[in-house]
Parts: C-alpha cells; sequence; structure tokens
C-alpha cells in the first residue's frame, strides 16, 4: 500500500474498481462501510462510480452489519456491507450473526492485512488469529481473493449462494494489495435467484396426507416471508381452509386481518386438533429446543432448504427440501380444485380468544395501539428487546410481508436503532419506526448523527425507565432481588436538541400518538422518549410453557378422528 504499484492502464482494472464493478453488475446500490486504510483503494472505487453505488457511512462498524440486515429483511434484496480487518470485523459480527438467524442475504465484505503476511503473526495493523476462520464459522459461504482477476467471479459466487437455498450472510475477505494491484478483469453477469423445487414424490406423498385431512393446519416461518411465499401459502390455506400460525419471524407472511391468520398464540389452540401439520420455513422448535407440536397420530409435513430443521428433535414426518414459494405451488397444483369446509368460524373464535388476552396487557396494549394507529399499513416496525417490543412481537398487527423485524432467535439486544436505520434508507418512500428501551438504545445512540444527516423517514421511540427491565424481573423472581440493572440515560430533549433532531419527551400512550402523528406529517427523522413505570410481564402470551391466563377453547378445529 505504499503507492509502487502503478494504477490499472487502459483495459485493466484495480481490485477495488473490479469489486465495485461485478456488485454493480448484480444489483447493488447501497453499500454500509466505513474507511479505513485496508480498504482505501475499495472506497476510492466506490466514488468513481457514486452515481452507481451510493455509499452510507455509519459512527460505528457494529451499524454497517445491522443496517445490512434491516435493508435486506424490508426491502427482499440483498445488501452489502463492509468494514476493515480485525477489530472492524469483530465489532460488526453481532450484526451478521442476526443476519444469519433471520435469514437475511448479506454480503459481509472484509478488509484483510496485506496477503504475504497473513498467518505469519508479524502483528500487522488489525491483525488477528485466523480472521477467516472466525467468517466461515459466521456465515453460509466465505471467500478470500487473492488477485484482482480473482475478484469479480468471488463477488459473483457471493451472490449465487445468496439468491439459492437459505439466504444467509456470505463474507469476502479482500487484502489491500489486491485492491491496489490492476490486472485484466473479465466481469460476469449477473447471478439470476434459483429455486430448488421439492422431490416430486415427496409432494405426491403431502398432497396424499392433505387429501386424507380434516383439520389441517399450516405453521410458517422467517423462511416463507424470506422466500416472498405469500400469495403461495395464501392460496394453499384457502384451498385446504388450513389457519396459517406465523412465528414471530413469520409475522406478516399473511395479512393479520385474514379470517385464516393466526399468531403463534393461535397455535397453541389450533395445534394440538389438527391431524396434518405443514411446517413451511420454520425451525418448529421453541426457545428450549422443544418441538411447537409433537404427538402421535399426526402427520408433519416439512418444507425447508435447510434439511438442519426438519430432522429430530422434531417428530418425524414427509421431508419437502426445498424453496418455500416452489414447495407450496406444487402442493398446489397436486391438490388439485376443491372446496374445503369452510373453517373462518371457528378460527374467529380464536383470534376472539386471542384478542382477549392480548388486551388484558397493558399499558402495553394502549403504547401498541398508539403504534399501529398513526402507521400505514405498509409502514415498518423494527422491535426490539423492550417491553413494549416483546409484547408486540405477538400482538403488533402486521399486514405484509416485510413490515416486521426482531432479532430472531439471536436476541440481539441493541440491534433495533441500527437496524431500522437500514430500513429507512432501503425504503424511502415508507415510514419507518424504530423501538427501543432505555437500556438498549445506548448501544447505537450515537447513530443518531446517521439519522440527522441523512433526514431518513425514521421515527425513533424510546420508552425510558431507568432499567433493564427484563433483567430485573427475572431476578426478582429466581433471587428476590435485583443487582446491575439500573440504567443512567442522558436529557432525551438536550440529546435531541444536540443532533438537530425534532424531539418530543411524553409520558402517555396518547401523548406517543401525537407525536407520532406529526412525525409522520412533517416526514424526516424523529426522537421520540416516552418515560415509563413498570410493565406487566407478556410472556405468557410469548412462550407455550407459560401458561395462558384464559382457559384455552375447546377443540375450535372440531373433532379431528
Amino acid at each position: 500500500m505504499s503507492g509502487t504499484i502503478e494504477a490499472a492502464k487502459p483495459g485493466e482494472m484495480t481490485g477495488g474498481q473490479a469489486l465495485v464493478a461485478q456488485l454493480i453488475v448484480e444489483g447493488a446500490k447501497d453499500i454500509f462501510a466505513i474507511p479505513g486504510i485496508q480498504l482505501d483503494w475499495a472506497v476510492d472505487a466506490i466514488r468513481q462510480r457514486s452515481n452507481e453505488l451510493r455509499l452510507i457511512v455509519p459512527r460505528h462498524e457494529q451499524a454497517t452489519s445491522y443496517m445490512a440486515d434491516g435493508y435486506a429483511r424490508t426491502t427482499g434484496r440483498e445488501a452489502v456491507c463492509m468494514v476493515v480487518p480485525g477489530p472492524g470485523m469483530l465489532n460488526a459480527l453481532s450484526g451478521i450473526a442476526t443476519a444469519y438467524a433471520c435469514n437475511a442475504p448479506v454480503l459481509f465484505i472484509v478488509g484483510q492485512i496485506p496477503s504475504d503476511t497473513i498467518g505469519a503473526h508479524h502483528g500487522m495493523l488489525h491483525e488477528i488469529p485466523d480472521q477467516s476462520g472466525v467468517l466461515k464459522a459466521m456465515t453460509k459461504w466465505h471467500g478470500i481473493a487473492k488477485t484482482p482477476a480473482e475478484i469479480p467471479g468471488l463477488v459473483h459466487e457471493a451472490f449465487v449462494q445468496l439468491r439459492s437455498g437459505t439466504p444467509r450472510p456470505v463474507a469476502l475477505e479482500v487484502p489491500p494489495d489486491v485492491l491496489q494491484s490492476a490486472g485484466v478483469v473479465n466481469l460476469l453477469p449477473r447471478a439470476e435467484r434459483v429455486r430448488q423445487a421439492p422431490a416430486a414424490d415427496a409432494i405426491a406423498r403431502a398432497a396424499e396426507a392433505f387429501a386424507k385431512a380434516r383439520h389441517p393446519v399450516i405453521c410458517a416461518g422467517g423462511g416463507a416471508v424470506a422466500s416472498q411465499a405469500t400469495a403461495e401459502i395464501q392460496a394453499l390455506a384457502e384451498r385446504l381452509q388450513a389457519p396459517v400460525v406465523m412465528t414471530e419471524a413469520g409475522r406478516g407472511l399473511i395479512d393479520d386481518r385474514h379470517p385464516l391468520a393466526l399468531i403463534g398464540l393461535g397455535g397453541r389452540a389450533v395445534l394440538p386438533h389438527a391431524d396434518v401439520v405443514l411446517v413451511a420455513g420454520s425451525r418448529f422448535l421453541d426457545g428450549t429446543a422443544t418441538p411447537t407440536d409433537k404427538r402421535d397420530g399426526v402427520t408433519y409435513i416439512y418444507l425447508n432448504t435447510d434439511p438442519n430443521h426438519m430432522g429430530a428433535p422434531r417428530a418425524a414426518g414427509i421431508v419437502l427440501e426445498g424453496d418455500v414459494q416452489e414447495g407450496a405451488r406444487a402442493l398446489l397444483a397436486a391438490i388439485g380444485a376443491g372446496e374445503a369446509p369452510a373453517a373462518t368460524d371457528r378460527i374467529a373464535k380464536v383470534k376472539q380468544w386471542c384478542a382477549q388476552q392480548i388486551e388484558a396487557i397493558r399499558p402495553q396494549h394502549d403504547y401498541v395501539q398508539a403504534l399501529r394507529g398513526t402507521m400505514a399499513d405498509d409502514d415498518i416496525l423494527v422491535s426490539e428487546l423492550t417491553q413494549v417490543g416483546y409484547y408486540s412481537n405477538i400482538a403488533f398487527p402486521v399486514y405484509g410481508p416485510h413490515r416486521f423485524i426482531t432479532p430472531g432467535y439471536q436476541g440481539t439486544l441493541g440491534y433495533g436503532f441500527n437496524t431500522a436505520l437500514g430500513a429507512a434508507h432501503g425504503n424511502p418512500d415508507r415510514r419507518t419506526v424504530s423501538l427501543n428501551g432505555d437500556g438498549g438504545f445506548s448501544w447505537g445512540m450515537q447513530e443518531l448523527a446517521t439519522l440527522a444527516r441523512d433526514q431518513l423517514n425514521l421515527s425513533v421511540v424510546v420508552f425510558v425507565d431507568g432499567k433493564f427491565g427484563n433483567v430485573q424481573r427475572i431476578q426478582r423472581r429466581v433471587f428476590g432481588a435485583e443487582f446491575g440493572t439500573d440504567v443512567a440515560s442522558p436529557d432525551f430533549a438536550l440529546l435531541g436538541q444536540a443532533y438537530g433532531l425534532p424531539t418530543v419527551v411524553t409520558d402517555s400512550p396518547e401523548g406517543l400518538a401525537e407525536a407520532l402523528r406529526n412525525a409522520k406529517q412533517r416526514g424526516g427523522p424523529a426522537l421520540i422518549a416516552v418515560k415509563v413505570g413498570e410493565m406487566p410481564s407478556p410472556w405468557a402470551l410469548i412462550h407455550p410453557f407459560v401458561p395462558s391466563p384464559v382457559p384455552v377453547p375447546p377443540n375450535p378445529l372440531g373433532d379431528p378422528a
């Protein structure tokens, strides 16, 4: 990187130029990155083509990967982020872990130390032992470029991986000498999305099971959303008159207002009476690795791109290894035309049972009503690990896919604000609302600078109680005392003023609703702090091992015998 390597000659590209050129061929429009010396030649290549690839620079490497995750999961397109090696990579890995958990197609570009020093342990700037090994453990696919000529093929293969099988992050390392070196480079055509169809004999067995079913149920997860299988799953549900139980990751696959759509809580009422269960794009396990449903005499059909999500400890069943959209489409064709007995009246009773429990949890219910009542159907809510956020995961009405975002099983406290920034960058014509507690918000508070600079169409809501509230509740229940749960928060009015952001401090659902309405009407960024007290636990609604406060309705599907 001393500058002794000559710039590209006519017909040649530097490695940095080849990287940017192939990203543009693959359809990348934005890249979340923080410049650094190992990336200089890549950043300069972005500058040269900044009318085609926008560089978005946050204040911390952690935000690059979270923003890419939010961008990918709300647009349905691949996202790209880039950081320097060593500490830069390590800072960004929490966002990569979240993207992995949530089926987000993110290309993670990571700088390296000079090629001839990798593995030599010379103590180079930003060197860490076996950086490649760390990346391989955290991603679906990994590559490292050794020459500029290799870069287009590696970028292309990264997008092949992102557009086939289970969508998960992939990683590409590019050493600084490779970015700076020049050579003849051949770009490749854009990678197309490849969808694997399940085996025909397995589809036939599943269709036969549905033909005999009296009370089928569909359980849909984040894989169904990632597959963009809304139309196919809804059509299959309507053909079978089967309720669709959506996991937290599957929220929005089917509009919550659809008569067959159920939240996870509703699954407790219908799954015990189902005789055939289609598990579409879901791990079908709770947080203790216990199957969501496992009973003798039930036919389970697993539709997933990942074989690890269709075996033990789940009950044995019919395995449909393939894309959810393709699998649902094949099932529809195999089942053929016909009319099943209408189930909407019976499912309506389950919806009422869910609503009765949801509406009893206050003030969370009132705050969620304030959120939903001020948002358009296609606005985006990014939830967080905070009291209103936990409740929202089950109770916020979601009217379509890519509109409700959680950290999935990774449970990444503090991911929310950064992720919402990425969602807002990817969806400038839709309002994004970021839901935070004052504990987790401090993880990314510095990104208020990014929000102010980019004037994003984003409302940031921070519930302020001065506590890590869930930790406090668990400590009290288990130990009878609390320790280390206090949070020192800033004066949010002054904080917003320091960044030049329109800021409101309130203490009621009505005040929140008014602030959200005004922010949406005004457009651009807003910071809203809501002072709250201790809230009741919502866990009985969320986790099946916590008993429901209201008795489950008796056999809403009828007798499956």
